[in-house]
């Protein structure tokens, strides 16, 4: 077995030899691009370490990895056009570097070629792969229509807001785990099991980012503190805070979530306060504990060592290791 950043290492030097501007470099100038933009490279670097994981090698879980990494940037290049996003990872955004146009066909490139990279695979591994990718690429632009809808509605629940972060988010980084476990033609069970612990995983990342975007420590959670309550997002935070508040805190909170005023400080520190007094914010940092808990559980179910499980825990642990 190899480490965490070993994976990252052996990824990046595949997408660097993989990424190439042929003609109409109007379509393929973006795409390399986003995808030389950076970022943790954490879904393909799962790819990998689940390969291995299971017995298999990771070269021959790189194709499965890229596929992942494609897809992923596919979709952040039309999130950032639905967003009208000016800026990604510091970097102009593809539709403002080029336009709108020119992202979308570009967006739409990256999403074949995704499928294209699981033809390295033979036979039932490449019917397991396409079937698993299929189910949560449309899983995933399923989420982002619960996300755009949610915007324009009061009425969202818990429950709603859960199954829109798993599909958006969480249902990705399950298969990236359970895409290398077919690579290396691990067990019914053991697939099983590492698609739910990548997917428990990322729900507990995602509510964490809900969290942190209130609660975080600007220094450290790269992002601007606050932007979900300027932006008017419902996010767990919210619909707690709705929940447990009394009339009047209630009727503040919808309140202040329909204003956009120039100067947003005031907003943000009044609604942090509902959060806290409504008993939203540790009621959040509790339903993080509970899915990180629930991941790891995923684990005992693996019929793999002991020092395989703990890379895995490792990894959670220090996905989940941020400011909180």
């Amino acid at each position: 077995m190899h480490t965490i950043s070993d994976y990252q290492g052996y990824f990046l030097e595949y997408l660097t030899q993989k990424i190439e501007t042929k003609e109409p470099k109007n379509l393929y100038e973006p795409i390399s691009y986003i995808l030389s933009l950076g970022g943790k490279r954490l879904r393909p670097t799962l790819v990998l370490m689940a390969s291995e994981i299971f017995g298999g090698s990771y070269n021959k879980a790189l194709d499965a990895a890229l596929a992942v990494e494609v897809f992923h940037n596919f979709s952040l290049i039309h999130d950032d056009i639905m967003d009208d996003a000016p800026l990604r990872r510091g970097k102009e955004t593809v539709h403002e570097k080029w336009d709108i146009n020119t992202g979308i066909l570009s967006g739409d490139a990256m999403l074949i070629n995704a499928y294209q990279l699981f033809e390295s695979y033979e036979g039932d591994t490449f019917r397991q792969l396409a079937k698993l990718f299929t189910k949560t690429a449309i899983e995933v632009c399923e989420g982002q229509q619960y996300d755009i809808d949610f915007e324009t509605r009061d009425d969202v629940t818990i429950p709603e807001y859960i199954k829109m972060i798993e599909y958006k988010t969480a249902v990705l980084v399950g298969a990236a785990l359970k895409m290398g476990a077919i690579v290396a033609d691990a067990s019914e069970s053991c697939k099983s099991s590492i698609y739910d612990y990548g997917r428990l995983l990322g729900l507990a990342f995602q509510l964490q980012d809900d969290y942190l975007d209130a609660f975080g420590n600007p220094a450290t959670f790269g992002k601007q503190v606050g932007g979900d309550i300027i932006e008017n997002k419902k996010t767990f935070l919210y619909l707690k805070a709705l929940e447990f508040a009394s009339e009047a805190e209630k009727k503040q909170l919808v309140g202040l979530f329909s204003l956009n005023p120039e100067d947003p400080s005031e907003k943000i520190s009044t609604v942090k306060h509902l959060f806290e007094t409504t008993g939203a914010k540790e009621v959040t940092r509790t339903e993080i504990e509970k899915y990180t808990k629930k991941a790891f559980s995923a684990l005992d179910n693996l019929t793999i060592s002991e020092d395989k499980k703990d890379l895995l825990r490792l990894f959670g642990s220090t996905l989940m290791n941020r400011s909180v």
